[in-house]
Parts: C-alpha cells; sequence; structure tokens
C-alpha cells in the first residue's frame, strides 16, 4: 500500500509541474481584463469558449487528473494510518501483558514491599546512635 502511496504522489507531483507549465504557456484572450473580471463574458471565461485551443483542453484534464489524485492519496494515506496505528495498539497491548507477567514472576510473594530491609524487627529496634552501645529494652 505504501508503494502505491508513493507512486500515486510522484505522479501528482509530475501532474503538478506539467499544470504550472501550462498555465504559463497559455496566451491570455486579447479581450481579456478588468471587463471579464467584473461580468463581461464571465461564462465564456469560465466555462471556455466553444471547444477551445489544445492547451486549454489539456489544461482542463490536468486540474482533473489533480483533483483525482489528491482525494485518491489522501483516503489511501489515511486507510493506511489508521491500519498501522491499531497495529501497533495491539502490539503495545501484548507487550504490556508479556511486561506485566515478567514482572509478576521476578516478585517474590512473600513480601511485596520495596522496603523490605526497614520492616525487619532488628532494623525497627535498633537505636539511631554513633556507635554507642544502647542499653537494651525493657521486656514486658
Amino acid at each position: 500500500m505504501t508503494f502505491l502511496i508513493v507512486l500515486l504522489t510522484v505522479v501528482l507531483m509530475l501532474d503538478c509541474a506539467l499544470l504550472i507549465l501550462l498555465v504559463l504557456i497559455q496566451l491570455p484572450k486579447k479581450e481579456a481584463g478588468a471587463a471579464l473580471a467584473f461580468g463581461a463574458g464571465a461564462t465564456d471565461a469560465l466555462f471556455g469558449a466553444g471547444g477551445g485551443n489544445a492547451l486549454t483542453k489539456i489544461t482542463k484534464y490536468a486540474a482533473g487528473v489533480f483533483f483525482g489524485l489528491v482525494i485518491l492519496v489522501s483516503v489511501l494515506t489515511q486507510a493506511t494510518l489508521r491500519r498501522d496505528s491499531s497495529t501497533l495498539e495491539q502490539q503495545l497491548k501484548q507487550d504490556v501483558t508479556k511486561l506485566n507477567e515478567a514482572r509478576s514472576a521476578a516478585v517474590p510473594a512473600t513480601n511485596n514491599s520495596p522496603f523490605k530491609l526497614l520492616n525487619t524487627p532488628a532494623a525497627t529496634n535498633a537505636p539511631a546512635t554513633n556507635g554507642a552501645k544502647a542499653p537494651a529494652a525493657p521486656q514486658k
């Protein structure tokens, strides 16, 4: 699918270059000017005068191909992105599941506390002194 999108994009760029050249090559009509812009002969300017010459026809076809290619490339790109994103989401879910399974297998079941050393009886009864021996705690 990606190859088709790249191929159509290259064709679209070539069509753009052709369309630019065709528009630049054409000579304006003798009566083209401000009168055409404000209504005099507007239908002639919009739809062409009869058959028109070869450059006009080629320009119309190139413009039609341009719009068709733009729509086709955008639809294909959108479909490819949706498919790729759904595949990525599935892969991420599988990876997270595997990671959670690996973590649960690695953690011992007896003591899940990250402060294991602080929870031991020796650590809780030890006084905080500078090396001096502390008196024994009274027993009940």
